[in-house]
């Protein structure tokens, strides 16, 4: 009995220091896009939105509107900035699988350096990875950019806590500039040093950011682009609400599938988000404490998906990030409750469309009404109420 207990004993230790090797983490990283290139490549069924993309850069080049309809090249439409165009030039200027490949992969190691930039201790940081581990590669295999997108989040957070005001203004505008979701950055404001330098970086890089398609594209040109830009933003949120859409996974889209009503306005949801987002801003004495500041970079990443009706399945890579962040900087023992809606959120976000459940549920219940987001809205509201009532001066730094 000893010698098997040993043994086991052993054993687990083994696969303890293999799942905590951080080598070995960068690995899985690298081969998830590699897989993921392989299958939807070959397949040819969902890299549509890679064909997307580099088409932005074709189409820049020969001046074409940037937000029109392509239909011999892809289905859907492109919603991302002109900057854009020049960011995916060297991918598109690849052979397609070459650059798909490339793509996928920039975008996993994004992320995974970013996660290794947060102020956790290295087996806090190792959990993240594993634990966001299956939503990166949902978005991979929709081959989007949002792993790229929670990177530049994070990494906003981290610099700012840095105290590098210029490199964290760079990163806001980049997303900002990229796909707007950047611009959730500016949450961490609050916790910035010398915040005057820190708006003029800011300035700085957007009017850099702004002008540098005009230099490849005639500013003429990428001045309508960023018009046709705001009016293509501003017809996909009425898309996005009807009662069909493979998108509004969020607290609007449940709230209007459920009632089946799909002129419920995003408006007094957004309103009442954003009060509650905000109420944490006045505990001032509370943002010396490292862990009240990654429970707001938890906020922030949840609170960007669930209250945007442009949200779909690959787009939680960004809430569970902040899931993952909110459950390892928890003190333990962790309190039922927060135990509960973590194994939540792994049984319903992360294991939504995925054949853990027959297709019958998948479509008629999960999908039909937006319950991908249900547990990351649970969590979000239970980390305000965190936020806004518990006291953390007196709780562990989590490098510790």
């Amino acid at each position: 009995m000893r010698a098997s207990h040993f043994k086991d004993t052993t054993a687990y230790s083994s696969l303890g220091k293999i799942f905590n090797n951080q080598t070995f983490i960068l690995a899985v990283f690298v081969l998830l896009p590699i897989i993921t290139t392989c299958r939807q490549y070959h397949t040819g069924t969902h890299h549509n939105n890679y064909l997307i993309f580099i088409y932005t850069f074709f189409h820049a080049q020969d001046h074409l509107n940037l937000f029109s309809t392509y239909p011999l090249e892809y289905g859907d439409k492109n919603h991302y900035g002109p900057l854009f165009s020049l960011i995916i030039a060297p991918f598109a200027v690849m052979p397609e699988y070459i650059g798909m490949l490339f793509w996928e992969i920039l975008n996993s190691l994004f992320l995974f350096f970013a996660i290794r930039s947060l102020p956790l201790e290295i087996k806090k940081i190792n959990a993240v990875y594993w634990i966001v581990a299956h939503e990166l590669l949902t978005a991979l295999f929709a081959c989007q950019s949002n792993p790229a997108v929670t990177g530049m989040i994070i990494l906003s957070y981290s610099l700012i806590n840095k105290r590098q005001n210029f490199w964290a203004a760079f990163m806001i505008m980049l997303g900002t500039f990229i796909k707007l979701y950047g611009i959730v950055g500016f949450a961490f404001f609050f916790f910035a040093k010398e915040k005057p330098r820190f708006i003029a970086w800011c300035l700085f890089w957007a009017v850099i950011f702004m002008v540098l398609p005009m230099i490849f594209f005639t500013p003429g040109y990428i001045l309508q682009q960023y018009h046709e830009w705001y009016i293509s933003l501003s017809a996909k949120q009425i898309e996005n609400a009807t009662l069909i859409s493979w998108q509004d996974i969020s607290l609007m889209g449940i709230v209007r599938r459920i009632l089946q009503n799909p002129y419920i306005p995003n408006l007094p949801f957004l309103i009442s988000g954003a009060l509650i987002f905000c109420l944490p801003y006045l505990r001032i004495r509370q943002y010396q404490s490292p862990v009240f500041r990654l429970m707001y970079l938890a906020s922030t990443l949840i609170f960007t998906v669930i209250f945007s009706n442009s949200s779909e399945s690959p787009t939680y890579i960004i809430a569970f990030a902040g899931v993952a962040v909110w459950f390892i900087v928890q003190p333990r023992p962790v309190k039922p409750i927060v135990l509960a809606l973590f194994i939540f959120a792994i049984l319903l976000t992360t294991l939504a469309p995925t054949d853990f459940y027959p297709r019958y549920i998948r479509q008629e219940y999960i999908m039909r009404y937006s319950l991908k987001a249900l547990p990351c809205v649970l969590i979000w509201l239970y980390i305000s109420y965190q936020m806004i009532f518990e006291d953390f001066i007196l709780t562990p730094s989590p490098e510790e």
